[in-house]
């Protein structure tokens, strides 16, 4: 088994340094990561400046892009082979809920299962890289039990994965849950420059607003590990119906 491994906090994270060590000694692994700290990258790809590719001392790779960056050069040239899967973290505090769409964790993941091979993006609930071992441990027991499944050969598929904070052996089951929801972001910071500027820092994540039974934010709480699968289709099936009739009114001709 081949695995290609990136995060957003950053080849020098203790995360991605954790998920390696854990993942090593079961698989061929690579390490292809941000040069700096690129959390809520989402997917974001860089267009309009060159990437860098440097090895450091510990030979991990870095790269002077963002997490989708990372995954994307990996698999459309750096790399000679293609991996059999890509595993993005461990982060530095949970994506769950409204968190996934701007986390660049689950973009480096989505990058690679865009490219059609499967991808877990692993994250801890709090941050601070409380018991980040036991995470680590549980990242590994979950990708060796899909390998010997066989589920790392089959079609592709994207996996998050929420961690508690915790012992291994108080961390409970693994749970398949739905992503939560949270209530609006809080207000944007404004703040003056030493130089008289009006600087604007992005509001803090809002509180939880749907953690019932069944959501990554209700099974973490109780100590599980929440697994959710993800897909990258965005279409409105559900309304597809009302849309239809709206839609043909905008093309009516006129009277």
């Amino acid at each position: 088994m081949k695995i290609l491994i990136s995060n957003d906090d950053g080849y020098q994270a203790p995360g991605i340094v954790a998920l390696y060590e854990a993942l090593k000694d079961i698989a061929d692994v690579e390490v292809i990561a941000p040069e700096q700290n690129n959390s809520a990258k989402s997917n974001a790809l860089t267009l309009h400046s060159p990437l860098y590719v440097h090895r450091a001392a510990n030979g991990f790779r870095y790269v002077n892009g963002t997490p989708a960056d990372c995954v994307h050069i990996a698999l459309t040239g750096l790399l000679d082979y293609r991996p059999d899967l890509v595993v993005s973290g461990i982060n530095n505090g949970a994506n769950m809920g409204d968190d996934t769409i701007y986390s660049g964790t689950v973009g480096a993941a989505m990058e690679g299962f865009l490219f059609g091979i499967p991808a877990i993006a692993f994250s801890q609930v709090e941050r601070d890289w409380v018991h980040l071992q036991s995470a680590a441990l549980k990242a590994r027991e979950m990708v060796l039990a899909m390998h010997q499944q066989q589920m790392i050969t089959i079609a592709p598929w994207l996996l998050n994965v929420n961690i508690p904070n915790l012992p291994f052996e108080q961390i409970g089951i693994t749970r398949l849950c739905r992503l939560g929801k949270r209530h609006a972001a809080e207000k944007v910071i404004k703040q003056q420059s030493p130089r008289g500027e009006t600087m604007f820092w992005i509001g803090a994540a809002g509180p939880v607003m749907d953690d019932a039974e069944g959501t990554d934010f209700h099974a973490t709480a109780q100590g599980h590990v929440a697994v959710t699968p993800l897909k990258v289709d965005l279409t409105d099936h559900a309304n597809l119906g009302y849309w239809a009739q709206t839609v043909s009114r905008f093309s009516s001709p006129r009277v």
